[in-house]
Protein backbone atom coordinates (compact mmCIF):
# COMPACT_ATOMS: atom_id res chain seq x y z
CA UNK A 1 0.00 0.00 0.00
CA UNK A 2 1.32 3.43 -0.98
CA UNK A 3 2.16 5.75 1.88
CA UNK A 4 4.58 8.56 2.49
CA UNK A 5 6.90 6.42 4.60
CA UNK A 6 7.39 3.53 2.16
CA UNK A 7 7.68 5.95 -0.78
CA UNK A 8 10.35 7.92 1.04
CA UNK A 9 12.23 4.76 2.03
CA UNK A 10 12.27 3.61 -1.60
CA UNK A 11 13.95 6.87 -2.55
CA UNK A 12 16.52 6.57 0.23
CA UNK A 13 17.39 3.02 -0.78
CA UNK A 14 17.65 3.92 -4.45
CA UNK A 15 19.97 6.84 -3.82
CA UNK A 16 21.96 4.80 -1.35
CA UNK A 17 22.68 2.46 -4.28
CA UNK A 18 23.56 5.47 -6.38
CA UNK A 19 26.04 6.60 -3.71
CA UNK A 20 27.48 3.08 -3.60
CA UNK A 21 28.01 3.16 -7.35
CA UNK A 22 29.53 6.64 -7.16
CA UNK A 23 31.96 5.41 -4.51
CA UNK A 24 32.85 2.47 -6.76
CA UNK A 25 33.49 4.88 -9.66
CA UNK A 26 35.75 7.07 -7.52
CA UNK A 27 37.65 4.08 -6.13
CA UNK A 28 38.38 2.84 -9.67
CA UNK A 29 39.26 6.17 -11.24
CA UNK A 30 42.79 4.91 -12.01
CA UNK A 31 41.89 1.29 -12.78
CA UNK A 32 42.92 0.36 -16.36
CA UNK A 33 39.94 -0.59 -18.51
CA UNK A 34 37.33 0.52 -15.98
CA UNK A 35 34.10 1.97 -17.43
CA UNK A 36 32.14 4.44 -15.35
CA UNK A 37 28.91 2.98 -14.02
CA UNK A 38 25.56 4.66 -13.47
CA UNK A 39 22.40 3.71 -11.60
CA UNK A 40 19.35 3.58 -13.84
CA UNK A 41 16.13 4.21 -11.89
CA UNK A 42 12.50 3.51 -12.66
CA UNK A 43 9.20 4.25 -10.94
CA UNK A 44 7.53 1.54 -8.95
CA UNK A 45 4.18 0.23 -10.13
CA UNK A 46 1.42 2.65 -9.15
CA UNK A 47 -1.56 1.55 -7.06
CA UNK A 48 -5.10 2.25 -8.21
CA UNK A 49 -7.49 4.15 -6.05
CA UNK A 50 -10.95 5.36 -6.79
CA UNK A 51 -9.63 8.78 -7.72
CA UNK A 52 -6.83 7.45 -9.94
CA UNK A 53 -3.35 5.82 -9.71
CA UNK A 54 -1.03 6.72 -6.85
CA UNK A 55 2.75 6.35 -7.25
CA UNK A 56 4.59 4.14 -4.79
CA UNK A 57 8.17 5.39 -5.15
CA UNK A 58 11.32 4.41 -7.07
CA UNK A 59 13.38 1.28 -7.73
CA UNK A 60 16.87 0.69 -9.15
CA UNK A 61 16.30 -0.86 -12.60
CA UNK A 62 19.92 -1.71 -13.36
CA UNK A 63 23.49 -0.48 -13.10
CA UNK A 64 24.77 0.35 -16.57
CA UNK A 65 28.22 1.03 -18.00
CA UNK A 66 29.13 4.16 -19.92
CA UNK A 67 30.35 2.15 -22.90
CA UNK A 68 29.94 2.29 -26.67
CA UNK A 69 30.50 -0.77 -28.87
CA UNK A 70 31.24 1.32 -31.96
CA UNK A 71 33.89 3.41 -30.21
CA UNK A 72 35.41 0.27 -28.68
CA UNK A 73 35.61 -1.34 -32.12
CA UNK A 74 37.26 1.75 -33.58
CA UNK A 75 39.70 1.84 -30.68
CA UNK A 76 40.67 -1.77 -31.24
CA UNK A 77 41.30 -1.06 -34.92
CA UNK A 78 43.40 2.01 -34.11
CA UNK A 79 45.34 0.09 -31.45
CA UNK A 80 46.08 -2.74 -33.88
CA UNK A 81 47.24 -0.35 -36.58
CA UNK A 82 49.38 1.68 -34.18
CA UNK A 83 51.03 -1.41 -32.72
CA UNK A 84 51.85 -2.74 -36.19
CA UNK A 85 53.34 0.55 -37.35
CA UNK A 86 55.38 1.03 -34.18
CA UNK A 87 57.00 -2.38 -34.49
CA UNK A 88 57.47 -2.05 -38.26
CA UNK A 89 59.12 1.36 -37.85
CA UNK A 90 61.45 0.21 -35.07
CA UNK A 91 62.64 -2.78 -37.11
CA UNK A 92 63.01 -0.65 -40.24
CA UNK A 93 65.10 1.83 -38.27
CA UNK A 94 67.48 -0.94 -37.20
CA UNK A 95 67.76 -2.13 -40.80
CA UNK A 96 68.37 1.40 -42.04
CA UNK A 97 71.06 1.99 -39.44
CA UNK A 98 72.84 -1.16 -40.56
CA UNK A 99 73.37 0.11 -44.12
CA UNK A 100 73.27 3.89 -43.85
CA UNK A 101 76.69 4.63 -42.34
CA UNK A 102 78.59 6.68 -44.91
CA UNK A 103 82.02 5.41 -43.83
CA UNK A 104 81.32 1.71 -43.24
CA UNK A 105 78.23 1.11 -45.39
CA UNK A 106 78.05 -1.02 -48.49
CA UNK A 107 78.50 1.98 -50.79
CA UNK A 108 81.75 2.98 -49.08
CA UNK A 109 83.11 -0.59 -49.29
CA UNK A 110 82.23 -0.85 -52.99
CA UNK A 111 83.80 2.54 -53.70
CA UNK A 112 87.08 1.60 -51.97
CA UNK A 113 87.23 -1.64 -53.95
CA UNK A 114 86.50 0.22 -57.20
CA UNK A 115 89.24 2.73 -56.42
CA UNK A 116 91.66 -0.14 -55.76
CA UNK A 117 90.76 -1.74 -59.10
CA UNK A 118 91.37 1.59 -60.81
CA UNK A 119 94.75 1.76 -59.09
CA UNK A 120 95.76 -1.61 -60.57
CA UNK A 121 94.48 -0.47 -63.95
CA UNK A 122 96.68 2.64 -63.75
CA UNK A 123 99.75 0.69 -62.54
CA UNK A 124 99.31 -2.95 -63.63
CA UNK A 125 102.89 -3.93 -62.71
CA UNK A 126 102.74 -2.41 -59.22
CA UNK A 127 102.82 -5.05 -56.50
CA UNK A 128 101.61 -2.49 -53.96
CA UNK A 129 98.56 -1.61 -56.07
CA UNK A 130 97.72 -5.29 -56.50
CA UNK A 131 98.06 -5.86 -52.76
CA UNK A 132 95.73 -2.95 -52.05
CA UNK A 133 93.17 -4.40 -54.44
CA UNK A 134 93.37 -7.83 -52.79
CA UNK A 135 93.02 -6.21 -49.38
CA UNK A 136 89.98 -4.20 -50.45
CA UNK A 137 88.45 -7.29 -52.08
CA UNK A 138 88.85 -9.14 -48.80
CA UNK A 139 87.38 -6.17 -46.94
CA UNK A 140 84.37 -6.04 -49.27
CA UNK A 141 83.77 -9.77 -48.92
CA UNK A 142 84.00 -9.53 -45.14
CA UNK A 143 81.66 -6.53 -45.08
CA UNK A 144 79.08 -8.43 -47.13
CA UNK A 145 79.44 -11.44 -44.82
CA UNK A 146 78.90 -9.21 -41.81
CA UNK A 147 75.75 -7.75 -43.33
CA UNK A 148 74.48 -11.19 -44.27
CA UNK A 149 75.13 -12.50 -40.76
CA UNK A 150 73.32 -9.56 -39.20
CA UNK A 151 70.31 -10.07 -41.46
CA UNK A 152 70.32 -13.76 -40.58
CA UNK A 153 70.30 -12.82 -36.89
CA UNK A 154 67.32 -10.54 -37.50
CA UNK A 155 65.49 -13.39 -39.22
CA UNK A 156 66.18 -15.67 -36.25
CA UNK A 157 64.97 -12.95 -33.87
CA UNK A 158 61.71 -12.68 -35.81
CA UNK A 159 61.25 -16.45 -35.49
CA UNK A 160 61.58 -16.13 -31.72
CA UNK A 161 59.30 -13.11 -31.53
CA UNK A 162 56.63 -14.87 -33.60
CA UNK A 163 56.62 -17.79 -31.17
CA UNK A 164 56.19 -15.36 -28.26
CA UNK A 165 53.39 -13.51 -30.06
CA UNK A 166 51.52 -16.74 -30.84
CA UNK A 167 51.75 -17.87 -27.21
CA UNK A 168 50.55 -14.47 -25.96
CA UNK A 169 47.56 -14.45 -28.32
CA UNK A 170 46.61 -17.96 -27.21
CA UNK A 171 46.82 -16.97 -23.54
CA UNK A 172 44.59 -13.93 -24.08
CA UNK A 173 42.10 -16.04 -26.06
CA UNK A 174 41.87 -18.49 -23.15
CA UNK A 175 41.23 -15.58 -20.78
CA UNK A 176 38.42 -14.21 -22.98
CA UNK A 177 36.82 -17.65 -23.19
CA UNK A 178 36.85 -17.98 -19.38
CA UNK A 179 35.36 -14.51 -18.97
CA UNK A 180 32.68 -15.41 -21.51
CA UNK A 181 31.69 -18.35 -19.34
CA UNK A 182 31.58 -16.24 -16.18
CA UNK A 183 29.59 -13.48 -17.88
CA UNK A 184 26.98 -15.87 -19.29
CA UNK A 185 26.49 -17.40 -15.84
CA UNK A 186 26.27 -14.03 -14.09
CA UNK A 187 24.02 -12.47 -16.73
CA UNK A 188 21.51 -15.30 -16.49
CA UNK A 189 20.22 -13.51 -13.38
CA UNK A 190 19.06 -10.69 -15.64
CA UNK A 191 21.63 -8.01 -14.79
CA UNK A 192 24.93 -7.16 -16.52
CA UNK A 193 28.13 -8.05 -14.57
CA UNK A 194 29.84 -4.75 -15.36
CA UNK A 195 33.23 -5.45 -13.85
CA UNK A 196 33.49 -8.77 -15.72
CA UNK A 197 32.49 -7.00 -18.92
CA UNK A 198 35.24 -4.43 -18.34
CA UNK A 199 37.77 -7.20 -17.76
CA UNK A 200 36.79 -8.88 -21.02
CA UNK A 201 36.96 -5.62 -22.96
CA UNK A 202 40.42 -5.03 -21.54
CA UNK A 203 41.51 -8.45 -22.78
CA UNK A 204 40.10 -7.65 -26.22
CA UNK A 205 42.06 -4.39 -26.24
CA UNK A 206 45.20 -6.31 -25.29
CA UNK A 207 44.52 -8.84 -28.06
CA UNK A 208 44.19 -6.06 -30.65
CA UNK A 209 47.73 -4.94 -29.80
CA UNK A 210 48.94 -8.21 -31.30
CA UNK A 211 46.70 -8.67 -34.38
CA UNK A 212 43.49 -7.56 -36.08
CA UNK A 213 40.35 -9.05 -34.57
CA UNK A 214 36.67 -9.09 -35.46
CA UNK A 215 34.19 -9.32 -32.58
CA UNK A 216 30.60 -10.58 -32.72
CA UNK A 217 28.32 -10.21 -29.70
CA UNK A 218 25.95 -13.09 -28.84
CA UNK A 219 22.50 -12.92 -27.24
CA UNK A 220 23.69 -14.71 -24.10
CA UNK A 221 26.28 -12.00 -23.44
CA UNK A 222 29.31 -13.87 -24.76
CA UNK A 223 31.58 -12.59 -27.53
CA UNK A 224 32.97 -14.54 -30.47
CA UNK A 225 36.38 -13.42 -31.70
CA UNK A 226 37.62 -14.04 -35.25
CA UNK A 227 41.04 -13.52 -36.83
CA UNK A 228 42.58 -13.84 -40.27
CA UNK A 229 40.04 -14.83 -42.90
CA UNK A 230 37.32 -15.53 -40.36
CA UNK A 231 38.90 -18.28 -38.28
CA UNK A 232 37.29 -18.39 -34.85
CA UNK A 233 39.82 -17.66 -32.12
CA UNK A 234 37.11 -17.64 -29.42
CA UNK A 235 33.66 -19.22 -29.64
CA UNK A 236 31.77 -18.82 -26.38
CA UNK A 237 33.81 -20.58 -23.71
CA UNK A 238 36.05 -22.36 -26.24
CA UNK A 239 39.36 -20.91 -27.43
CA UNK A 240 41.57 -21.97 -30.32
CA UNK A 241 45.35 -21.50 -30.32
CA UNK A 242 47.95 -19.89 -32.51
CA UNK A 243 51.20 -21.85 -32.69
CA UNK A 244 54.40 -21.64 -34.69
CA UNK A 245 55.67 -24.36 -36.98
CA UNK A 246 58.50 -24.74 -39.43
CA UNK A 247 57.67 -23.26 -42.82
CA UNK A 248 56.82 -26.05 -45.24
CA UNK A 249 59.17 -24.61 -47.87
CA UNK A 250 61.92 -23.11 -45.69
CA UNK A 251 63.08 -24.86 -42.50
CA UNK A 252 65.02 -21.75 -41.40
CA UNK A 253 61.84 -19.77 -40.72
CA UNK A 254 58.62 -20.27 -38.82
CA UNK A 255 55.03 -19.67 -39.86
CA UNK A 256 51.90 -19.09 -37.78
CA UNK A 257 49.39 -21.94 -37.63
CA UNK A 258 45.81 -22.10 -36.36
CA UNK A 259 45.13 -25.00 -34.03
CA UNK A 260 41.60 -26.09 -33.13
CA UNK A 261 39.70 -29.36 -32.87
CA UNK A 262 42.83 -31.46 -33.30
CA UNK A 263 43.75 -29.88 -36.66
CA UNK A 264 46.51 -27.42 -37.49
CA UNK A 265 46.52 -25.18 -40.56
CA UNK A 266 48.91 -22.48 -41.74
CA UNK A 267 47.38 -18.99 -41.64
CA UNK A 268 50.48 -16.80 -41.92
CA UNK A 269 49.31 -15.13 -45.12
CA UNK A 270 45.94 -14.09 -43.68
CA UNK A 271 47.12 -12.47 -40.45
CA UNK A 272 47.62 -8.73 -40.19
CA UNK A 273 47.73 -5.84 -37.78
CA UNK A 274 49.23 -5.58 -34.33
CA UNK A 275 52.75 -6.52 -33.37
CA UNK A 276 52.37 -10.00 -34.89
CA UNK A 277 51.29 -8.52 -38.22
CA UNK A 278 54.13 -5.98 -37.99
CA UNK A 279 56.67 -8.78 -37.66
CA UNK A 280 55.24 -10.67 -40.63
CA UNK A 281 55.02 -7.52 -42.76
CA UNK A 282 58.57 -6.48 -41.90
CA UNK A 283 59.92 -9.91 -42.80
CA UNK A 284 58.00 -10.03 -46.09
CA UNK A 285 58.32 -6.41 -47.20
CA UNK A 286 61.78 -5.40 -45.95
CA UNK A 287 63.96 -8.15 -44.52
CA UNK A 288 63.51 -10.75 -47.28
CA UNK A 289 63.92 -8.22 -50.14
CA UNK A 290 67.00 -6.67 -48.51
CA UNK A 291 68.65 -10.07 -48.09
CA UNK A 292 67.93 -10.85 -51.73
CA UNK A 293 69.16 -7.44 -52.90
CA UNK A 294 72.38 -7.82 -50.94
CA UNK A 295 72.86 -11.22 -52.54
CA UNK A 296 72.14 -9.73 -55.96
CA UNK A 297 74.89 -7.14 -55.40
CA UNK A 298 77.28 -9.91 -54.41
CA UNK A 299 76.42 -11.97 -57.50
CA UNK A 300 76.82 -8.98 -59.82
CA UNK A 301 80.17 -7.91 -58.36
CA UNK A 302 81.62 -11.40 -58.11
CA UNK A 303 80.48 -12.50 -61.57
CA UNK A 304 81.74 -9.34 -63.25
CA UNK A 305 85.10 -9.30 -61.46
CA UNK A 306 85.70 -13.03 -61.92
CA UNK A 307 84.87 -12.78 -65.61
CA UNK A 308 87.37 -9.95 -66.04
CA UNK A 309 89.98 -11.82 -64.00
CA UNK A 310 89.78 -14.78 -66.33
CA UNK A 311 90.49 -12.46 -69.28
CA UNK A 312 93.88 -11.38 -67.90
CA UNK A 313 97.18 -12.74 -66.58
CA UNK A 314 99.13 -12.48 -63.36
CA UNK A 315 102.70 -11.16 -63.08
CA UNK A 316 104.06 -14.62 -63.95
CA UNK A 317 102.00 -14.80 -67.14
CA UNK A 318 99.50 -17.35 -65.86
CA UNK A 319 95.83 -16.90 -66.69
CA UNK A 320 93.81 -15.19 -64.02
CA UNK A 321 91.53 -17.13 -61.66
CA UNK A 322 88.35 -16.19 -59.82
CA UNK A 323 88.81 -13.60 -57.11
CA UNK A 324 85.45 -14.26 -55.42
CA UNK A 325 83.46 -17.43 -54.75
CA UNK A 326 79.68 -17.52 -54.65
CA UNK A 327 77.18 -19.68 -52.82
CA UNK A 328 74.86 -21.69 -55.08
CA UNK A 329 71.22 -21.01 -55.81
CA UNK A 330 69.14 -22.28 -52.90
CA UNK A 331 66.80 -25.20 -53.67
CA UNK A 332 64.49 -26.12 -50.79
CA UNK A 333 62.11 -29.08 -51.22
CA UNK A 334 58.72 -28.82 -49.51
CA UNK A 335 58.36 -30.90 -46.37
CA UNK A 336 55.36 -32.71 -47.87
CA UNK A 337 56.95 -33.85 -51.11
CA UNK A 338 56.25 -37.49 -51.87
CA UNK A 339 58.04 -37.90 -55.19
CA UNK A 340 61.77 -38.31 -55.93
CA UNK A 341 62.13 -35.12 -57.99
CA UNK A 342 65.35 -33.11 -57.87
CA UNK A 343 66.14 -29.68 -59.27
CA UNK A 344 69.50 -28.25 -60.30
CA UNK A 345 69.44 -24.46 -60.67
CA UNK A 346 72.20 -22.22 -61.98
CA UNK A 347 72.49 -18.50 -62.58
CA UNK A 348 72.84 -17.84 -66.30
CA UNK A 349 72.38 -14.07 -66.64
CA UNK A 350 73.13 -11.46 -63.99
CA UNK A 351 71.34 -8.89 -66.14
CA UNK A 352 68.09 -10.85 -66.00
CA UNK A 353 68.49 -11.93 -62.38
CA UNK A 354 65.87 -10.47 -60.02
CA UNK A 355 65.54 -10.22 -56.24
CA UNK A 356 62.54 -12.57 -56.22
CA UNK A 357 62.27 -16.01 -54.70
CA UNK A 358 60.24 -18.61 -56.60
CA UNK A 359 58.04 -21.63 -55.98
CA UNK A 360 58.15 -24.47 -58.52
CA UNK A 361 55.15 -26.83 -58.33
CA UNK A 362 54.24 -30.02 -60.13
CA UNK A 363 50.55 -30.36 -61.01
CA UNK A 364 50.74 -34.02 -61.93
CA UNK A 365 51.38 -33.32 -65.60
CA UNK A 366 53.58 -30.21 -65.77
CA UNK A 367 55.80 -27.89 -63.78
CA UNK A 368 54.82 -24.27 -63.13
CA UNK A 369 56.55 -21.38 -61.38
CA UNK A 370 55.32 -18.45 -59.35
CA UNK A 371 56.80 -15.73 -57.21
CA UNK A 372 57.06 -16.68 -53.55
CA UNK A 373 56.01 -13.24 -52.27
CA UNK A 374 53.04 -12.36 -54.49
CA UNK A 375 52.08 -15.68 -56.10
CA UNK A 376 52.28 -14.09 -59.56
CA UNK A 377 52.95 -16.71 -62.26
CA UNK A 378 56.38 -16.81 -63.90
CA UNK A 379 56.72 -18.05 -67.47
CA UNK A 380 59.07 -21.01 -68.01
CA UNK A 381 60.61 -21.68 -71.40
CA UNK A 382 62.32 -24.94 -72.30
CA UNK A 383 61.61 -28.55 -71.38
CA UNK A 384 63.45 -28.85 -68.06
CA UNK A 385 66.08 -31.27 -69.43
CA UNK A 386 69.87 -30.97 -69.56
CA UNK A 387 69.70 -30.19 -73.26
CA UNK A 388 66.73 -27.84 -72.90
CA UNK A 389 66.49 -26.55 -69.34
CA UNK A 390 63.68 -24.39 -68.05
CA UNK A 391 64.76 -20.75 -68.27
CA UNK A 392 63.28 -17.82 -66.35
CA UNK A 393 64.61 -14.53 -64.92
CA UNK A 394 68.29 -15.32 -65.43
CA UNK A 395 68.01 -18.86 -64.06
CA UNK A 396 68.31 -22.29 -65.62
CA UNK A 397 66.38 -25.26 -64.15
CA UNK A 398 67.20 -28.90 -64.87
CA UNK A 399 64.65 -31.35 -63.48
CA UNK A 400 65.50 -34.88 -62.39
CA UNK A 401 63.82 -37.82 -60.69
CA UNK A 402 60.11 -38.54 -60.69
CA UNK A 403 57.84 -35.88 -59.18
CA UNK A 404 54.45 -36.54 -57.57
CA UNK A 405 51.44 -34.31 -57.95
CA UNK A 406 51.66 -31.46 -55.45
CA UNK A 407 55.44 -31.59 -55.02
CA UNK A 408 57.00 -28.15 -54.68
CA UNK A 409 60.40 -26.48 -54.32
CA UNK A 410 61.38 -23.03 -53.13
CA UNK A 411 64.14 -21.40 -55.18
CA UNK A 412 66.26 -18.62 -53.60
CA UNK A 413 68.55 -17.27 -56.36
CA UNK A 414 70.53 -14.66 -54.39
CA UNK A 415 70.01 -14.79 -50.63
CA UNK A 416 72.59 -17.56 -50.14
CA UNK A 417 75.22 -16.17 -52.51
CA UNK A 418 77.29 -14.39 -49.85
CA UNK A 419 77.78 -17.52 -47.75
CA UNK A 420 79.98 -18.89 -50.51
CA UNK A 421 82.77 -16.39 -49.76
Amino acid sequence: MADILSTGISGLRAFQRALDVTSHNIANVSTPGYSRQRVEMQTRDAERYGSGFLGTGVDVATISRRYDDLLASQMRGATSSSSRLDLYASKAQVLNGLFSDSSTGISASLQRFTNAVQGVSNEPTSTAARQVMLSEAQGLAQRLKTYDGRLEDMAAEINTRLATEAATVSTIADSIARLNSQIVTAQSAGQPPNDLLDARDQQLAALSEHLNVQVLRQDDGSLNVFVGNGQSLVLGNQAAKLVTQRDALDPTRVSIAYQAGGTTSDMTASLGGGSLGGLLDFRRELLDPVRNQLGQIAVAVATTVNSQQREGMDLQGALGTDLFSLGPVGVLPAAGNTGSATISVTRTSIAALTTNDYILEYSGSAWSARRADTGAPVALSGAGTVGSPFVADGLSFVMGGTPAAGDAFKITPTSGAIRGR
